[in-house]
C-alpha cells in the first residue's frame, strides 16, 4: 500500500539527523528508509516506544506481545510502545518498558511532553496474539489484551480500532502526523526472533487510518 506522496520522504538527511541524536532510556533507536512504504522509518523493539509528530512511519513486529498507538487528534502527534508483560519491574529502569504498567505511562507522557492532552489521545491496539504452541495455559496475549483494554478504559481515552488476540504474529506500521495505523497478519509459523521473545516473556511471567478511526491492511 503506497502512502500519500505528500510524505513520501528521499532516504538521506533526516534519517542522518536522527541517528545523530541522543535516546532516552527506552526509546527506539532503529532508524532505515523502508523501500516498500518510500518513507523514513523506526523499529520499535520490546520495551521500546517511539513518539513523533511527522509522518516517518513507525513500526514493530508483535506476538503475544501488545503495541499500543495513541494519536491525539488536535495537536497531530503520536507514538507506538511495545510491551511484553502487563506489570513486573517498576522503578523506571531500563527493562521497565518490558511491562505495559510502565510502558502505558511513559508514552502517555511523552505524547504530553510534544503538546498532547490527555482529554483528545484515542488508541488503536494490536496484537496479543496465541503464537507458540504450548503458551495457551500461560495466556499471555490475552492477559495483555485485557491489561491495555482496562487500562485505557480507566484512563478515558477511547479505542478507536484494534485487531488483537487470535493466532497470528503481526506486523503494525504507524504515522504519528496522520494517525493512520496499517496492519499485516503474518502467517502463524512462529519466526525465530518472535519465537524467542515470547518465550523470554514467558520465562518472566509467574502463574498469576485513511483516518483517525480506521485500520488498513496492507
Amino acid at each position: 500500500m503506497a502512502l500519500p506522496q505528500s510524505i513520501n520522504a528521499a532516504p538521506g538527511s533526516r534519517l542522518a539527523q536522527l541517528k545523530a541524536q541522543s535516546r532516552k532510556p527506552g526509546e527506539a533507536s532503529f532508524f532505515f528508509y523502508d523501500a516498500h512504504f518510500k518513507n523514513d522509518a523506526v523499529k520499535i523493539l520490546p520495551g521500546e516506544y517511539f513518539v513523533l509528530d511527522e509522518d516517518m512511519l513507525i513500526m514493530t513486529t508483535l506476538g503475544s506481545c501488545i503495541a499500543a498507538c495513541l494519536w491525539d487528534r488536535n495537536a497531530h502527534v503520536g507514538g507506538m510502545n511495545h510491551f511484553m508483560l502487563p506489570d513486573g519491574a517498576s522503578g523506571g529502569g531500563m527493562d521497565s518498558g518490558r511491562y505495559g504498567s510502565y510502558a502505558m505511562e511513559l508514552l502517555i507522557n511523552e505524547l504530553m511532553k510534544r503538546g498532547a492532552t490527555r482529554s483528545t489521545l484515542e488508541a488503536k491496539v494490536f496484537g496479543g496474539g496465541q503464537v507458540i504452541a504450548g503458551m495457551s495455559t500461560m495466556n499471555v496475549g490475552e492477559r495483555n489484551t485485557s491489561f491495555v483494554l482496562d487500562y485505557l478504559k480507566t484512563e478515558r481515552i477511547p479505542v478507536v480500532s484494534k485487531d488483537v488476540m487470535d493466532v497470528y504474529p503481526r506486523k503494525v506500521c504507524f504515522l504519528p502526523h496522520s494517525g493512520k495505523a496499517m496492519v499485516k497478519r503474518l502467517s502463524p509459523t512462529n519466526p525465530e526472533a518472535l519465537v524467542a521473545q515470547e518465550r523470554a516473556a514467558a520465562q518472566k511471567t509467574t502463574p498469576a487510518a485513511s483516518g483517525a478511526g480506521s485500520v488498513d491492511l496492507f
